[in-house]
């Protein structure tokens, strides 16, 4: 995972430096339990959490490109899972990219989260 990390901040622009990307402030979830096949669309503002079966999903920022560039979007989440241990660190924490989502996204058995859009 971390070597997908470092390609995605070698080939992606760094969202603190890079000038065309437009902080938003909802985000548009997409999440799926692998058990149910379940797909459930969620939505909401930078620094809310939502619910998800046993996961929380923190928004910690959202961030989309300008109109006149190339749609994109990129979110910070922290996930949390209930049934995890306690004491135990996130189940998630980084940058989800909606039009690359396989370079930072939730290993997870039950559940996949990917971030659609940010409005």
């Amino acid at each position: 995972m971390k070597r997908f990390l470092a390609f995605a901040l070698l080939c992606l622009p760094s969202l603190a430096q890079a000038q065309e990307w437009v902080p938003r402030q909802q985000a548009r979830i997409q999440a799926l339990d692998k058990v149910t096949a379940r797909v459930t669309v969620l939505e909401g503002r930078v620094g809310e959490s939502l619910s998800f079966g046993t996961l929380t999903i923190r928004i910690g920022a959202c961030h989309a490109r300008p109109p006149t560039e190339v749609p994109d979007s990129a979110a910070w989440f922290e996930m949390t899972d209930s049934r995890a241990p306690q004491g135990s660190p996130p189940v998630f924490r980084g940058w989800m990219f909606a039009d690359a989502p396989g370079v930072n996204m939730l290993e997870h058995p039950v559940y996949d989260v990917r971030i659609l859009t940010c409005r």
